[in-house]
């Protein structure tokens, strides 16, 4: 038996790992990550931190791979990316004695 289709279903989950952030204002930060499921395509919204119940509602505006404008970013590629929404005030930086955190959502529809 499978499941029925829902507009959710047809969604692609994405992760990034964060390394290091910057929180340019409060609704605006940006970041060095790696992508641990992907690809990440410009406009991929973030609706969760793993391992938090904290609500996050981030849009990624922009990734810069070796300084240069792309609009995906493959599995376990780094780039430095622009994230924009509620909750960028929540993400932290990687530390000797913290992991990575990662935030999970969705790409945008082709």
């Amino acid at each position: 038996m499978t499941e029925p289709l829902t507009p959710s279903s047809h969604s692609v989950e994405v992760e990034l790992a964060i390394d290091q952030v910057t929180i340019v204002n409060p609704a605006e930060a940006t970041a060095t990550v790696r992508c641990m499921l992907g690809p990440v395509r410009c406009g991929a919204r973030f609706d969760r931190i793993r391992d938090s119940a904290e609500a996050i509602d981030l849009e990624l505006t922009q990734i810069l791979a070796y300084h240069r404008p792309v609009e995906e970013l493959d599995p376990v590629h780094t780039a430095l990316v622009t994230l924009r929404g509620a909750g960028v005030q929540l993400l932290t930086s990687a530390t000797p004695s913290s992991r990575w955190q990662a935030i999970r959502g969705t790409n945008p529809r082709p």
